[in-house]
């Protein structure tokens, strides 16, 4: 038996026997995963709500001959209670979830980026200060760069000539020339494609002024790219609200506002 500790997010949970779950745990170091808490479904647990989805926690595990099996849990950062409440941040919650628990395909292999890039997607979700769909494309934007996957935005994916280009293949791999344009290719705004580079590198700034119709645009995009790479369906997609709050709208033309009346630059490039 060896013991180990590392902080990890909770993923997603599974019944097992009449008291027990397997946990699939995000680790830091690690990479993914899967561990039997014991016990927890009793209300006597100790700490049964700290192994939840959404939960970042500091867990000790021993090794097992099929599973880990948890020993101690430390809430560092209680998201869900946050992002529960409200419908749309938990169904863009439940897609970053998701979405990791796919890309984390082999169990033990260390993928710290993706690690902190869930807990800085869970962390912004858990706010108000951000729009949940905005975040949520910009994790996967981000994602699909971990992954190898990142759609071009700025050159043309075939040929690599520099942009803007009117065009975006999700087959091709992102924005196409004219040259290269094959048949099927969509026409978006041209202010979809550079709202996407904003989300990619955090330029929140330019991210929040886009209006509606651009951001469910670039939501679908970015959807679209990420499942075909993937090569299946998000089921937790579907589910998840594109619409822009009223606080977030007001936001955007306050800022909007700002910039143009003294040229300053906003916030950090973060989350």
């Amino acid at each position: 038996m060896s013991l180990y500790r590392d902080t990890a997010v909770v993923l997603r949970v599974q019944k097992l026997g009449e008291a027990d779950r397997i946990i699939t745990l995000l680790t830091r170091r690690y990479g993914k995963v899967r561990a039997v808490a014991k016990g927890v479904r009793r209300t006597t647990s100790r700490f049964g709500a700290r192994v939840e989805p959404f939960c970042h926690v500091d867990v000790q595990l021993y090794t097992g001959r099929t599973l880990d099996v948890i020993t101690q849990v430390q809430t560092v950062d209680a998201f869900g209670v946050q992002i529960v409440e409200d419908y749309q941040r938990y169904t863009a919650a439940c897609a970053v979830l998701e979405t990791v628990d796919r890309l984390a395909a082999e169990e033990g292999e260390p993928v710290l980026r993706l690690y902190l890039l869930a807990v800085g997607a869970l962390r912004a979700l858990s706010g108000r200060d951000r729009d949940s769909s905005q975040v949520l494309d910009a994790f996967l934007l981000r994602a699909m760069s971990f992954a190898g996957w990142s759609p071009a935005l700025t050159e043309c994916a075939r040929c690599g000539q520099g942009g803007p280009h009117a065009a975006f293949n999700v087959q091709a791999g992102g924005a196409v020339c004219a040259t290269c344009r094959p048949a099927g290719s969509v026409r978006p705004s041209a202010l979809t494609l550079p709202l996407m580079e904003a989300l990619l590198r955090g330029d929140w700034d330019t991210a929040e002024t886009a209006t509606g119709p651009v951001r469910r645009e670039a939501s679908g995009l970015v959807a679209a790219h990420l499942q075909w790479y993937m090569e299946r369906q998000l089921r937790s997609l579907p589910l998840v609200e594109r619409t822009v709050p009223e606080l977030i709208r007001e936001r955007a033309s306050e800022a909007a506002l700002v910039g143009a009346a003294d040229g300053e630059s906003g916030r950090p490039l973060d989350w």
